[in-house]
């Protein structure tokens, strides 16, 4: 070999075609989520897919150039671009929590108002998309500002809080949304599941090596086109349109009126930017570990460039760094794999083939390889973070199942006649899950520095968490989840009041103790021996 880098070599037809699915994968759930909540196809085709598409092009051939630089730079013939797409977590958690409650409730109110269901729908659905580009922007200003600080973060705030709250997320939604799609349709999606489980989560090679996750997508969407016109498909099967559906990303000041209602979303958003944050700094640690040394700082400013981009011009979901380059590596890919990635999501969206390649492929097919997604993230949560902060992780669990059975038991209780008790009960476990990401954060970490015996640094921890459900960041007892003044909580400010005083009381004796030196931290030989 003379040296030279090659962008492009044979490596990279492999981890092209895995990254782009990835991507795909990705906008296939966001659609099945958003339809899922009456959402307009059209709308989210049109106006919602192609800005998120071109938040992707423009970080994955940025990153392509960075591969290029450093090779340049180090005369490292073998440099693999770092890998960017759609983040999985946020991506079904924005929908999820976001926009899809946010288009019921403007639908709910426009109908309320007079207007015919399809009209309020379309008009919902734009109000809507006007608030998630708003969000993506907000979390890209986020991501630019932590991008300086990401690790002190890392630092202050043990590991346990960090993937714990995580790992809730690939419980809660990633695990459970994707089990329920798989039992709409039980024969598509236990057959996907199946080959699932067994390549990704096994790992056991299938003939010819051929990779298990497009494999349970191509026999899951035989069977759905199969199986759905005899009625052993989905409850309601229907061929897709399969026109393409053009809309070319233009940069619109939409999200300025998103401002208005971003609110109460912010305790959800700026969690999200901030764990992909953490993760770009930890996937940048793992690629220099497997030789290619980038700045950390470039990786996370390019990622936030590319979610401010993506909101700008219609975006919905924001991008991150992915974790895997070392697999990446491994394939011998090159920067090709990022660039014609980047290139291939990114006109897509435009031209619509890959709003036609999500229409094509059914949910039961594809929701299996999320619910991987979800028990790696669990699996990761606990193996990454001291096995003696194992209850912390799991401390950090419970506000995203509570925001889960708070979005559960909607359905259920809409029109409905409750007791005073069940109208009581319902509050608590809304105010459980407000803010449920940064709750879990520092629950985790406020119980692994516990356990270490850092008493102080613990109960610095409960006093900020009883600073922030004061304002309604986290625990907000407001009907909507808003944020508010001390004074200003409204009916519920009592219970509010409560657990300011509860978690500061907590904090306040933790703190005093450990100042006292009546218990000692951990040495490192009592750490390492737990």
């Amino acid at each position: 070999m003379d040296g030279t880098y090659r962008w492009l070599k044979r490596g990279d037809a492999n981890a092209f075609f895995a990254l782009m699915l990835d991507n795909v994968l990705n906008l296939v759930v966001l659609t099945g989520i958003l339809v899922g909540f009456g959402f307009p196809i059209e709308r989210v085709l049109t106006l919602m897919v192609p800005g998120t598409a071109l938040g992707v092009m423009v970080g994955d051939v940025a990153y392509s150039f960075l591969a290029m630089r450093l090779a340049k730079k180090t005369g490292n013939p073998n440099v693999t671009a770092m890998p960017l797409g759609l983040d999985t977590p946020s991506t079904i958690g924005i929908a999820l929590m976001v926009l899809g409650p946010a288009f019921l409730a403007a639908k709910g109110d426009l109908v309320a108002g007079g207007m015919a269901q399809d009209a309020a729908a379309n008009q919902a659905a734009f109000t809507t998309w006007q608030l998630g580009m708003a969000v993506m922007v907000t979390m890209g200003v986020v991501k630019v500002i932590f991008a300086f600080f990401g690790d002190w973060i890392r630092r202050v705030v043990p590991t346990a809080g960090l993937l714990g709250s995580l790992g809730g997320i690939g419980l809660a939604l990633l695990a459970y949304f994707p089990l329920v799609d798989v039992f709409e349709a039980p024969i598509i999606g236990l057959s996907a599941l199946g080959l699932v489980l067994y390549t990704l989560v096994a790992r056991i090679d299938l003939p010819w090596q051929l990779p298990g996750a497009a494999v349970a997508v191509l026999v899951g969407t035989v069977l759905h086109y199969a199986l759905g016109p005899i009625g052993y498909g989905v409850a309601e099967f229907a061929w897709p349109t399969l026109e393409l559906h053009l809309g070319f990303p233009m940069p619109s000041t939409g999200f300025i009126e998103g401002f208005r209602l971003v609110g109460p979303y912010l305790p959800i958003a700026i969690p999200f930017g901030l764990l992909t944050v953490i993760g770009g700094i930890n996937v940048t640690e793992s690629a220099r570990l497997a030789g290619d040394a980038y700045r950390t700082r470039d990786i996370l400013l390019i990622d936030a460039a590319s979610t401010f981009l993506a909101g700008v011009f219609g975006g919905v979901s924001q991008s991150t760094p992915y974790i895997g380059h070392p697999a990446y590596k491994a394939m011998g890919a090159s920067a090709g794999y990022t660039l014609f990635t980047g290139v291939f999501v990114g006109l897509g969206g435009m031209l619509g083939y890959v709003q036609f390649v999500v229409e094509l492929i059914p949910k039961a097919a594809v929701t299996p390889i999320l619910l991987f997604i979800g028990l790696e993230i669990v699996h990761q949560a606990y193996h990454q973070s001291p096995r003696r902060h194992s209850p912390a992780v799991t401390l950090a669990f419970l506000p995203i199942v509570a925001r889960l059975g708070s979005i559960l038991i909607v359905p259920f209780v809409v029109g409905a006649t409750l007791s005073e008790g069940a109208v009581h009960s319902q509050f608590i476990l809304a105010v459980l899950g407000n803010g449920f990401i940064i709750t879990a954060m520092l629950w985790g970490a406020a119980l692994a520095l516990l356990i270490d015996r850092q008493l102080v640094r613990s109960g610095i921890f409960f006093l900020v968490i009883a600073g922030l459900t004061a304002v309604g960041i986290i625990h907000s007892v407001d009907p909507q989840g808003s944020l508010y003044l001390p004074w200003a909580a409204g009916e519920h400010a009592h219970h509010m009041h409560l657990m300011v005083i509860g978690y500061a009381m907590v904090g306040a004796a933790l703190t005093a103790v450990g100042l006292s030196g009546a218990v000692k931290p951990l040495t490192e030989a009592e750490l390492a021996a737990l």
